[in-house]
C-alpha cells in the first residue's frame, strides 16, 4: 500500500477488532472486582482500575504517576524490594507477597500483592487480592490448634514454637537479659482425682489450675506476663522470658505453690491439690529446647523424690551424678565380662598379738571414664539392676582363687581366711549354696577360711529362704558374719537363732573412742556389753575402722577379737599382702 492508497477492507476491518478487543479489555480492566494497576518500568502508575481506587479512597486518575510501591508498601523490607525491582527490570517473571495495608474507614487488612509482566510490554501488571477473611480464618484454625481445649491455654506445640523462638533470639537484643527460665510442674495425686470423681471434675479442675496460673504469671509485674501452657495431661509450664535471674524463677515457683494449695470450689465439690515443680534458670546462650526440658523434667522428678509440694531449682552438681550414675548402670554389665574390676583385701588383725587372721575382699571398678570407684559408687546400682548376681559371683571366686594361692605359696604360715561381702538379692535371687560350693571345689579352699558378710537389716528377721541359705553355709562350714552391727534392727534376742559367728561393730561405735583425752563413758560401756553378749553367745567380735593406737587398747581391753582399719592397713593389692605374710613367716 502506497502512502495515497487507502486501507483495505480486511485491513479496516482488522483495525476495527483490534480498538473493540481493547475497549472490552479496558472495560473489564475496570469493572474488575480485583484491585490491579499497569505500572511502567519507573515504577509508576500508568492506569488503575475502580477496585484498586476504592480500596486506596481515591479516584483512578489521582494514582496516575505515583509510585506503585509506595502505594502497596513495597519498600519497607529489603527482601520485597529487590524482588519487586527485578520484576520491572524484566529479570525474574513475577512475584507475590503478602502486605497489611489500611482501609480508608481505619481498619486493617491483608492483602495478596502479585507483580508480573505484560506481555509483549515494558510495563508490568500489578494485582492487589483482599485475603483479610482467609487469614482470619487461618488464624482461628491455628488457634485451635495450638491451645488445649479444656484450659485454653497454649498446647505443647506452641509452647515448643515459642521456646524455640526465645532461644533463637540474640542475647544482645536492646533490654533482652540474655536469660530465660522454666517451672516445670504437674499435680500431685490427680489421677486419683480422675479416678474417683471422673474425667468431667477432673477437666473442670484442670481449668481452674490453668487459671491461677495465668493469675500467678500476670501478677510477677513482667510487661506481657509468661506463657503459661498445659503440655499434656496434668503438666503445665510456665515459660519465662529474659528472666532476671533464679529469685525471680524461685518467687515465682513459690507463688504457683501457695496458689494451688487454696482449695477449689467446683460447682459444690470442693477439692484440694498441690503440686510439684521443677525450676530452671540459665543464660539462653549454649542452651537448646531439648536441653532446657530435659533439666526441667529430671528437676520435677528431684522434687517429687523429695516428698512433693514443693519446688526445687536445678543443680548442675546433683544433675552431673545422675548423669554419672544413670553411664555406671549402663556399663556395669559389660564391665564385668571386660574385667575392668579387680579387689584389693584390708587385714583383720587379731587385738591380743597383732598377728593377721584374715583380710576382707573389697571390690574396685577400674572405669576407663571415671577412674576407679570404690563399692560405694556401684554396689546400690548392682543390686537395683541385678547385675550383683554375676558381679558377686565373680567376687567370690577371685577372692577365693587369691585366698588358695596365698596358702600354696606360704605352706609353713597359717592359711589367711578370706571374708567377702554378701548382698541380699544374691541370696534371694541366686542359689548362693550352689555357688559358694562349687566355687570352693573348684578353687580347693577349705570351707572354714571362707567368710561371709551380710548386714545387721539383711540377717535380721531373716526367714524362708534366706535363713535356709545361712544355715546350709554354716552346716558346710562358713563362717557367716553380721557386717555393720549396731545401727540396723538390733534385735540381740534374735542372733541365737541365726547361724552367725562373726559379729562386726559398726565404725560409728569405734569412731566414738578417737577422743581420747575425754572418752565417753556410754560408749565404752555400750560397746563393752554387745561384747560380753557376743561371747556369751559363742560369737567372735571385729572391731571396723580402727584408727588410732589409743582406740586399739580401749577396744583390745573390752575384749574385741579382731580389728580392721588404717591402724592395721588400708585396703591393698593381693601382693602386698604376700608380703605381709612373708614378714609374718619370718617373724614366727
Amino acid at each position: 500500500m502506497t502512502g495515497n492508497t487507502l486501507p483495505s477492507v480486511t485491513e479496516r476491518h482488522h483495525v476495527g477488532r483490534t480498538a473493540a478487543e481493547l475497549r472490552d479489555y479496558r472495560a473489564a480492566f475496570n469493572a474488575a472486582h480485583l484491585a490491579m494497576a499497569v505500572v511502567d518500568h519507573r515504577g509508576l502508575v500508568v492506569t488503575a482500575n475502580d477496585a484498586l481506587a476504592a480500596l486506596l479512597d481515591t479516584e483512578p486518575t489521582d494514582l496516575q504517576e505515583q509510585s506503585a510501591a509506595e502505594l502497596v508498601d513495597l519498600a519497607s523490607d529489603g527482601r520485597t524490594w529487590h524482588a519487586y525491582r527485578e520484576v520491572l527490570r524484566g529479570r525474574r517473571s513475577r512475584f507475590r507477597c503478602t502486605r497489611r495495608l489500611k482501609h480508608p474507614d481505619g481498619r486493617s487488612l491483608w492483602a495478596e500483592v502479585t507483580v508480573a509482566p505484560v506481555p509483549d510490554s515494558r510495563n508490568v501488571l500489578l494485582s492487589v487480592a483482599d485475603i483479610s477473611e482467609r487469614r482470619e480464618l487461618h488464624a482461628r484454625l491455628r488457634h485451635l490448634q495450638m491451645h488445649d481445649l479444656v484450659t485454653r491455654l497454649p498446647n505443647r506445640t506452641l509452647f515448643f514454637e515459642r521456646l524455640s523462638a526465645a532461644l533463637e533470639s540474640s542475647p544482645y537484643d536492646h533490654g533482652s537479659t540474655g536469660r530465660i527460665g522454666l517451672c516445670y510442674l504437674d499435680l500431685d495425686g490427680f489421677k486419683a482425682v480422675n479416678d474417683t470423681l471422673g474425667h468431667r471434675v477432673g477437666d473442670r479442675l484442670l481449668a481452674a489450675v490453668a487459671d491461677r496460673l495465668t493469675e500467678c504469671a500476670d501478677s510477677d509485674g513482667h510487661s506481657g506476663g509468661h506463657l503459661v501452657a498445659r503440655l499434656g495431661g496434668d503438666e503445665f509450664a510456665l515459660l519465662v522470658e529474659d528472666s532476671t535471674g533464679t529469685e525471680q524463677l524461685a518467687a515465682l515457683a513459690q507463688r504457683v505453690l501457695a496458689s494451688l494449695q487454696q482449695p477449689f470450689d467446683l460447682s459444690g465439690q470442693r477439692l484440694s491439690v498441690s503440686a510439684s515443680i521443677g525450676v530452671v534458670e540459665r543464660s539462653v546462650t549454649g542452651t537448646s529446647a531439648t536441653g532446657l526440658m530435659q533439666a526441667a523434667d529430671t528437676t520435677l522428678y528431684w522434687a517429687k523424690a523429695d516428698g512433693r509440694a514443693r519446688w526445687t531449682l536445678f543443680d548442675p552438681e546433683r544433675n552431673a551424678h545422675r548423669m554419672t550414675r544413670q553411664a555406671l548402670a549402663s556399663t556395669l554389665r559389660p564391665a564385668v565380662e571386660r574385667g575392668e574390676f579387680a579387689l584389693e583385701y584390708q587385714p583383720l588383725v587379731g587385738m591380743a598379738d597383732g598377728v593377721t587372721r584374715g583380710v576382707e575382699a573389697l571390690v574396685r571398678w577400674h572405669h576407663p571414664q571415671f577412674g576407679t570407684l570404690a563399692p560405694n559408687r556401684f554396689i546400690t546400682i548392682a543390686e537395683e539392676d541385678g547385675s550383683i548376681i554375676q558381679l558377686g559371683q565373680w567376687v567370690l571366686r577371685t577372692a577365693c582363687r587369691q585366698a588358695r594361692q596365698w596358702q600354696k605359696d606360704h605352706p609353713d604360715t597359717p592359711p589367711l581366711f578370706v571374708s567377702v561381702n554378701v548382698a541380699v538379692r544374691q541370696v534371694w535371687d541366686s542359689d548362693l549354696v550352689a555357688d559358694v560350693a562349687e566355687i570352693l571345689a573348684e578353687t580347693g579352699l577349705e570351707p572354714h577360711l571362707l567368710q561371709l558378710e551380710l548386714t545387721e537389716s539383711a540377717v535380721m528377721g531373716s526367714a524362708g529362704r534366706p535363713l535356709q541359705a545361712l544355715q546350709a553355709l554354716s552346716d558346710m562350714g562358713v563362717q557367716i558374719a553380721i557386717d555393720d552391727f549396731g545401727t540396723g534392727y538390733s534385735n540381740l534376742a534374735y542372733l541365737s537363732r541365726l547361724p552367725v559367728s562373726v559379729l562386726k561393730l559398726d565404725g560409728s561405735f569405734v569412731r566414738g573412742f578417737q577422743d581420747e583425752a575425754h572418752p565417753n563413758p556410754a560408749d565404752e560401756t555400750i560397746v563393752e556389753a554387745m561384747v560380753e553378749l557376743a561371747h556369751r553367745l559363742g560369737l567372735t567380735v571385729t572391731a571396723e575402722c580402727v584408727e588410732t593406737a589409743g582406740q586399739a587398747s580401749r577396744l583390745r581391753r573390752i575384749g574385741c577379737d579382731t580389728g580392721q582399719g588404717w591402724l592395721y592397713s588400708r585396703a591393698v593389692a593381693p601382693e602386698r599382702i604376700a608380703e605381709l605374710i612373708a614378714v609374718s613367716a619370718l617373724s614366727a
